[in-house]
């Protein structure tokens, strides 16, 4: 190399390498990809080799130096390679004998090479510890452990914190050890902007000049986010020489050093952090390395409180599309909802309920249901079916249409290849040519109630979903059986037949899916048994503290308390909707002042190819007279009530018609229950002899009830009896 100085009148320069010589400083050069390490001969004379070049292993370098210095200076290694900046380390050279002989410094370049680096640099020897100690500085002793410690303790904080009001919490309350700063600052980026969007030891409001900075600003933290490198200041000159502009701004704040690191997450810088010192900083390799980690760290953090974030509102904006209100009051009727996603993490499911208005404005439709599963696919089916629903009542369907119209349409999408492939290996012969399998099929429950506001009348269609439960104006909690079909989707061609109910003034119903009854370990019966308690001591106060307590009951403090005999206590969506029909006045008939009569009813069919459902009218009438004073009384009325079905199932081709009323007063209540049917021919009594297998239900009939008798209709007759309520009977 040649200078044009007048001074040396343009002669030559002594080689670099006899200048490097001549003040003590060895040259090196390490090939990381290679795992070799050359020297020349003042380099290798200062590790404890002969003073000639020399090419080595890295193996053979490593036991020239102290065990403990060769650990840290690969950290320091990659620091460099991260930040591109010079990579600077005391290193202790040992003899054979294991002794310190010397300690040197190291200053090297990282120089990148697609994925592999050469360092090239220089060693120099450093008089700060004597021959032959073993002595360390603090920094590679206790401050090395609470650095540790301190790292350990602030990635368990950071990978807890749930959103980014959290991460930034966690991030304020970082003391990092031996260097602890008083400022600090999270930047976000938003399209070429750089914002603020967390910081600690400023005032409130002082982040307002960096807030919404564009990237090209000439400030550290833009400087940072373009090129990805960290920024270090260690002396207000340094800041104000590097960056003038905004140095008054920084300025005021009273800071002697600063550090400016970015936040990367697989490659892309997505914000910048500021820590910030009221004291002066040098940044050393050891104090940028752990600086370097917790700048990782809280990157990772946000990224993943970000992503938790959207999805969070994506799901709940799903869940609100997919969930709609139940709308405007209707006259006449009170109404409540509740919907409660599973456990599981998805805050959308398969459950879902829905009120539709019907054309011509006087009746509302009702429906709830539950999809197979927890998953995406069935909250998507669950959004499908929604809609066709919605279609298929809008164009004025009666419910059995409706429900049957629903079955074929999911049996359809749940058939095409849109919703599914197969789960089978290509030894089953079964592959995305094949279409889905038997796994990829889907059902679906759903009741859909018909409701007419002004008489209560109310048409039911059932598909494999549970009953709706009817709780009576005196507190009587009882399952109102309705006829029913397969769920959705199993049978295109099911039938879905269609059962009135009137919901009497002063009555509510509960609409619910079944994990409302079978969550905590629950089957039918021990849920049921759970809900009837909270039904029965609603006090009035309002559906929508009724559907609150509920939900309590299942998920709330006394559900652990609850738990059912199943070993299975996996959590389920729940669904809930109540009906209440408003009473015609505080406790008047028609409002008219006369006192309303404590009445409970219940209305049941029993067709000819449903014997099995006199056992139903059996629970259901023991259901009713639940309070009842006598038991004895009531068991007579299920004997009854058997005998007088029977006969008709028995003794004529038609269906039996069951009407139980029992109205008064607790204990002097007045029991009436009717069987019609269709046929004209009216019963005989008999005696019937010992080995008679019939014949005994007019005689049992005039043992038990206080009164009865034979009924003839323009179609048909109905046979009756009465018991009255007495304690002492």
């Amino acid at each position: 190399m040649r200078t044009g100085s007048q001074d040396t009148g343009g002669a030559a320069l002594p080689p670099a390498g006899d200048i490097l010589a001549l003040i003590g400083t060895g040259f090196w050069r390490w090939d990381n990809a290679a795992g070799l390490v050359s020297l020349d001969a003042e380099a290798a004379r200062l590790i404890g080799l002969p003073a000639q070049p020399v090419t080595l292993t890295e193996a053979g370098v490593r036991s020239r130096f102290h065990p403990v210095d060769w650990n840290e200076i690969d950290g320091i290694v990659n620091l460099a390679v991260a930040e591109g900046t010079v990579a600077e380390a005391r290193l202790r050279i040992m003899d054979e004998q294991g002794q310190v002989v010397r300690t040197i410094r190291s200053r090297s370049k990282p120089v990148v090479h697609g994925d592999r680096y050469e360092l090239v640099g220089t060693l120099q020897e450093v008089s700060e510890t004597p021959p032959g100690s073993a002595a360390r500085t603090p920094v590679t002793g206790e401050w090395r452990r609470s650095r540790e410690a301190f790292l350990l303790d602030a990635g368990r904080a950071l990978a807890e914190a749930r959103s980014t009001a959290e991460v930034l919490r966690v991030a304020a309350g970082l003391s990092m050890p031996g260097f602890e700063p008083d400022g600090l600052a999270v930047f976000g980026v938003r399209g070429d902007q750089l914002t603020i969007i967390g910081h600690h030891g400023q005032q409130p409001g002082a982040e307002s000049p960096f807030t919404d900075i564009t990237l090209a600003t000439d400030y550290p933290a833009a400087d940072v986010v373009r090129h990805g490198r960290p920024v270090y200041l260690s002396t207000p000159d340094e800041y104000r020489g590097r960056y003038p502009t905004t140095w008054p701004l920084a300025a005021r704040f009273g800071r002697e050093s600063w550090a400016f690191l970015p936040l990367t997450v697989a490659g892309r810088t997505i914000g910048a952090w500021m820590a910030a010192f009221r004291y002066p900083v040098q940044f050393t390799p050891d104090e940028r390395s752990v600086l370097t980690t917790v700048a990782r760290m809280l990157a990772q953090a946000l990224s993943r409180a970000g992503i938790a974030e959207s999805e969070r509102e994506l799901t709940d904006g799903l869940q609100r599309a997919m969930l709609p209100t139940l709308g405007p009051a209707i006259p006449g009727l009170d109404l409540a909802a509740r919907y409660v996603p599973t456990g599981g993490g998805l805050q959308v499911g398969g459950d879902w309920y829905d009120m539709i208005p019907l054309p011509g404005g006087r009746r509302i439709a009702l429906v709830i249901g539950d999809v197979q599963g927890h998953d995406v696919r069935a909250a998507g089916l669950m959004g499908q079916l929604r809609i066709a629903l919605r279609a298929y009542a809008a164009e004025g369907h009666r419910p059995d249409a409706v429900l049957a119209r629903a079955s074929r349409f999911l049996t359809g999408i749940t058939d095409s290849h849109t919703y599914g492939s197969s789960t089978a290996g290509p030894e089953s012969g079964s592959g995305p040519e094949s279409g889905p399998g038997p796994a990829d099929a889907r059902f679906a429950t759903c009741l859909y109630v018909e409701a007419d506001p002004t008489t209560g009348v109310l048409e039911i269609a059932r598909a494999g979903h549970p009953d709706p439960v009817v709780r009576t104006g005196d507190g009587t909690v009882v399952v109102r059986p309705t006829e029913g079909g397969l769920p959705l989707g199993i049978d295109p061609d099911a039938d879905y037949p269609t059962t009135r109910v009137v919901l009497e003034p002063g009555e509510t119903m509960m609409l619910c899916t079944d994990g409302l009854i079978e969550t905590g370990g629950h089957d039918l019966d021990t849920g049921w048994g759970r809900l009837r308690k909270v039904l029965e001591r609603y006090g009035g106060d309002g559906l929508e503290q009724l559907a609150d307590e509920l939900v309590q009951a299942v998920h709330g403090p006394s559900s652990h308390h609850s738990t059912g005999p199943l070993a299975d206590r996996r959590e389920d969506d729940i669904a809930v909707v109540l009906l209440s029909r408003a009473a015609a006045g505080a406790g008047d008939a028609a409002g008219t002042g006369t006192a309303m009569p404590r009445l409970r009813r219940s209305l049941l069919t029993v067709k000819q190819a449903e014997p099995e459902r006199i056992a139903g009218a059996r629970q259901q009438l023991r259901e009713l007279l639940h309070d009842w004073a006598e038991p004895e009384q009531v068991d007579s009325a299920v004997l009854m009530v058997s005998e007088m079905i029977t006969n008709v199932l028995v003794h004529t081709d038609g269906d039996a018609l069951l009407l139980v009323e029992a109205q008064g007063e607790v204990g002097e209540r007045r029991l009436r229950v009717e069987v019609a049917d269709s046929s004209d021919e009216l019963p005989h009594k008999r005696h019937p002899g010992e080995l008679a297998s019939s014949g005994r239900g007019l005689v049992l009939m005039e043992l038990l009830a206080d009164s009865w008798g034979v009924t003839p209709r323009g179609e048909g007759k109905s046979i009756w009896f009465e018991l009255h309520e007495s304690a002492g009977s």
